[in-house]
């Protein structure tokens, strides 16, 4: 229930992150708003030093009290593993590193309102964006009588430049400046620039912004090769050694940005109905949907595997879309969840200046069978049964070249 239906909430729970928009947020809904109490709530799903002295900025900044959760283990294994089982890229090109995080942020806030006794939750997503959808239509599946406050939706502040000037009339200490705008959002899957310079969709993104990723010509002069351990479609081991999930994307964002591996600029379609145009990082990712691809060809049947390439663009849009708790988002990931039941092994990959190439995979559930396969002499396959397949593949065909000329 959004809270402009009836009075306004006095006690709110704000997702804060300490950034541009929540820093002037959790000010706003106290000076602003009409708020009695705000608990800043900050999920940690791997942003890393941007963590630091958080607690103690949003109590200055007015806060009541804040939580910090560590989901990063949670967010890895529970949301970025089955999109990577799913081989969900939006749109053919974006891994969903901010999508997929929203719905987890979205759980956690609701279950501290309640907990806290809170009657409205608050978000710092803008009104022309996705995360607005996202965590709204989560906290509806998990709270439908909770109020949402969506600040963007309802201030007079315009812009980010109105932004920076509220904070420094607040005293409130930002990371973001006139001389560089960009909107970022981080976590273990990657980070994200938007917003600045990079509104043009000519304007190359300056080299200063990328944090996890060197670039692809300052990479290493050697290939580094590395190893991942596939079980039931979830890697669970890196060069032999086993990882937790979290750790496991952690060690391969290392390894991969220091090749310069998981940088794109796409420009996309958002749910609201505009373009946008996004700078960003997804090292480790790159390599996992790399590497569960191409282990998915060695073990999968061919029809379940054209089965499942058939919605896994519809799948990637239910999560870019907001939908990650909807039935038929649920329903696909039962069936997704089905097929990697024989998606083990092992899969060798090189990383090299930006780039990232399959040059091995082994699994004991292979689909491979060299008998068959080889150029050689073999013992297991009659060559001249193609022509009888052949011809009954074709009768469609010979017929319908029949009907053309019997009509002239």
């Amino acid at each position: 229930m959004l809270s402009k239906s009836g009075p306004r909430p006095k006690k709110i729970v704000l997702a804060y992150s300490g950034g541009l928009d929540t820093s002037i947020i959790l000010k706003w809904l106290l000076t602003d708003y009409g708020a009695q109490e705000v608990i800043a709530f900050c999920a940690d799903v791997g942003q890393a030093e941007e963590l630091t002295g958080l607690e103690a900025k949003a109590l200055k900044t007015g806060a009541s009290k804040c939580f910090i959760r560590d989901l990063k283990e949670e967010f890895v294994r529970d949301y970025v593993f089955p999109a990577i089982r799913a081989n969900a890229i939006y749109e053919g090109q974006y891994l969903l590193g901010t999508s997929l995080a929203r719905p987890v942020i979205a759980k956690h806030l609701v279950e501290v309102a309640l907990s806290e006794g809170a009657e409205a939750i608050a978000h710092g997503a803008t009104g022309k964006g996705n995360d607005q959808v996202r965590f709204e239509l989560t906290a509806m599946a998990l709270a439908p009588e909770i109020k949402i406050v969506a600040p963007w939706r309802e201030w007079d502040l315009a812009s980010r430049g109105e932004l920076i000037k509220f904070a420094e009339d607040h005293g409130i200490p930002v990371p973001v400046t006139t001389a560089k705008p960009y909107s970022m959002d981080r976590n273990l899957l990657h980070i994200s620039f938007e917003g600045g310079i990079l509104e043009d969709p000519w304007a190359a993104p300056p080299d200063d912004i990328f944090v996890l990723t060197v670039a692809p010509e300052k990479a290493p002069d050697q290939p580094v090769e590395i190893e991942l351990t596939f079980e039931r479609g979830d890697a669970i081991a890196l060069n032999g050694e086993k990882l937790s999930p979290a750790a496991l994307l952690h060690k391969l964002n290392l390894l991969a940005g220091a090749n310069g591996v998981g940088r794109i600029d796409i420009v996309e379609s958002r749910f609201v109905g505009m373009k946008c145009r996004g700078v960003y990082e997804t090292p480790g990712g790159t390599v996992l949907n790399l590497a569960h691809r191409s282990l998915e060809t060695l073990t999968l049947d061919r029809e379940v595997l054209s089965l499942k390439e058939s919605f896994q663009g519809r799948y990637a849009t239910m999560v870019y879309n907001g939908f990650w708790l909807a039935p038929e988002r649920l329903a696909l990931q039962t069936l997704i969840d089905a097929t990697q039941v024989n998606v083990s092994g092992l899969v060798r990959l090189k990383l090299y200046k930006g780039g990232v190439w399959v040059t091995g995979r082994r699994s004991p559930n292979s689909l491979y069978s060299e008998a068959y396969a080889t150029f050689e002499k073999d013992e297991v396959y009659d060559q001249a049964d193609a022509g009888g397949f052949i011809r009954c593949q074709g009768l469609r065909l010979r017929v319908a070249a029949n009907l053309r000329r019997t009509r002239g």
